[in-house]
């Protein structure tokens, strides 16, 4: 058996009964790392007599084939992350794709989550989400994903380092409009937690002047229905130039500007 369990984001109060058990009667514990994971079973007053192995990003794909065939012969394993719910942009993903393969029964203990936390907290549309996790790091990426998202419905959450959450707020507003509803979702479940709602020009407004601290979770809403008329003739002129060579979304962006529309609701017009 296989079991991934969810820790405290940073409240350590959130540590579920299971949890602890789980840690106290495990018999061999991945831990994407092993100092805070005996720095938790500290506080909790848990005593861990499993043996402790390292489980991380870089050694996941050596270590994960080695943990499903321990857990064929026999041992129980537990894997947890830093905080919050493994395989949600934490390690695990390969070791639970092996263990199905292998046939191995894998379980999870639920907990915390800062996506779905920050979701919750947001004030933003529920219904219908996106996780994407970190964005690229790499400025010019990064905007060509948001440009490809920016006309999609559905509400987005980012993971994003408080040392690129300035540059990051800039280009979503770049590429969703600055009027673009969203909330900053900062050190969630501990001390100095904060949600900061409004819209992206606000809160770039925001990072620009006042240092942004902890680990931090923005949740952007999605693009609202348009009733903008996109005539057949604007579609038309569209792929006229993008049949001479243009590129579809420059050509988008060209069309809009003369006629005074949105280049991302042209271009998702013309790719469809």
């Amino acid at each position: 058996m296989i079991t991934l369990a969810a820790t405290p984001l940073g409240n350590d109060d959130d540590a579920s009964p299971r949890l602890r058990r789980a840690l106290q009667e495990a018999e061999l514990i991945a831990a994407e790392d092993t100092r805070r994971l005996r720095s938790l079973a500290q506080r909790l007053g848990i005593k861990i007599s499993a043996q402790v192995i390292p489980y991380h990003d870089h050694n996941e794909e050596k270590v994960a084939p080695k943990l499903v065939a321990t857990a064929a012969a026999g041992t129980d394993i537990l894997m947890v992350s830093d905080a919050g719910m493994p395989v949600v942009s934490d390690p695990g993903y390969r070791l639970v794709k092996l263990a199905a393969a292998a046939g191995i029964p894998v379980q999870v203990i639920p907990g915390p989550s800062a996506a779905l936390t920050a979701l919750a907290l947001s004030g933003l549309p529920s219904n219908r989400f996106t996780f994407f996790g970190f964005l690229p790091r790499k400025a010019g990426e990064r905007s060509r994903v948001l440009n490809s998202l920016a006309a999609l419905d559905t509400t987005w959450i980012f993971f994003e380092s408080p040392r690129r959450v300035a540059a990051t707020l800039a280009d979503l507003a770049a590429a969703f409009g600055e009027q673009r509803p969203a909330a900053l979702c900062r050190e969630l479940t501990k001390t100095h937690e904060e949600v900061c709602r409004g819209t992206l020009a606000d809160l770039q407004q925001r990072a620009a002047v006042q240092e942004i601290l902890g680990e931090v979770t923005l949740v952007v809403a999605g693009c609202p229905e348009k009733d903008t008329d996109i005539s057949a003739a604007v579609l038309e002129e569209v792929q006229e130039l993008h049949a001479l060579g243009l590129r579809l979304k420059d050509a988008a962006s060209y069309v809009a500007k003369r006629h005074n529309l949105r280049a991302n609701e042209i271009y998702e017009r013309a790719l469809r």
